[in-house]
Order: structure tokens, then C-alpha cells, then sequence
């Protein structure tokens, strides 16, 4: 074991890491959006994981990897997670954000919002994240189970 690499994360990872933790104060303000979150932290970390968040590969508006606030039917409304993740043109997972300051282990409400999402739209896995936390939800049981 003494000469096997540790694996880490990617170097743009480890930097989002480290520049959260530096400001951690700031960004559990009140002043701090959920829409800033997206754009500093969110975006960044899911392009770093290999999604295509800018659609540079210019794949039609259904078959990008990525779709901000897809547009799902619920209870004869039209509902918009903000994050729709793809492949190939079917959905795979929904993302939901919460700005910093919102503790996501603890907010039933979003929880419970983005698992309606999900379990409408048949997806197994959703995640719920204020980037501090990243909470992963099992959609296959029924939410009125829980």
C-alpha cells in the first residue's frame, strides 16, 4: 500500500472546495442567492464531473445534457426543478438548489418538493444540495410512505 496513489478529486473540485470553505461566512448570508450558488458553485462542480452545462456541444434543447428548470407536469400544474440531468434525451435525474444558508438535511419542504418532482416523473434519484450538503433521495418508494 505504501506506493499506491491516493485517488483525489479533480483539481477543480478541490479548488470550488477550498474557496467555499474560505468564504463559508459570506455564503451562508442572507444576501447570498440561490441563483449565485448555481452559477459559482453548482455549474462548475457538475461541469468539472463531466456534464455538458453550457451545451457546448450544441445539442437541441431536448437532448442536452443538462436542462435548467425542465418543465414537468404535477397535479395539473407546471413545476421546474432546477436541474434536469440527461442522457441521450430521457431524463435521469433531477438536481434542486437551496441557497447556502438553508441547512437541506433538515428542510422537509424541499426535500419533499423535489421528491414529488422526481417520483412524478418516474426518476429513481434525485439530488437536493446547498452545496455544503448534497443529499441524494430514493424516489422508488412512494412519498407518502415517508
Amino acid at each position: 500500500m505504501g506506493d499506491e496513489k491516493k485517488h483525489k478529486a479533480p483539481k477543480e473540485i478541490r479548488e470550488l472546495l477550498e474557496r467555499f470553505e474560505r468564504n463559508l461566512h459570506d455564503y451562508k448570508s442572507k444576501g447570498y442567492s440561490e441563483f449565485q450558488l448555481r452559477i459559482d458553485f453548482i455549474n462548475p462542480l457538475f461541469k468539472a464531473l463531466g456534464w455538458d452545462i453550457g451545451n457546448k456541444k450544441g445539442a437541441a434543447p431536448a437532448y442536452r445534457d443538462v436542462i435548467f428548470e425542465d418543465s414537468i407536469k404535477i397535479g395539473g400544474g407546471t413545476k421546474a426543478p432546477d436541474y434536469c440531468f440527461t442522457l441521450s434525451g430521457r431524463r435521469k435525474f433531477f438536481v434542486e438548489t437551496k441557497k447556502p444558508s438553508i441547512k437541506v438535511k433538515k428542510d422537509a419542504k424541499s426535500s419533499f418538493q423535489l421528491r414529488r418532482y422526481a417520483w412524478s416523473s418516474k426518476l429513481p434519484l434525485s439530488i437536493l444540495t446547498n452545496f455544503e450538503e448534497l443529499r441524494l433521495t430514493n424516489n422508488l418508494i412512494n412519498i407518502n410512505e415517508t
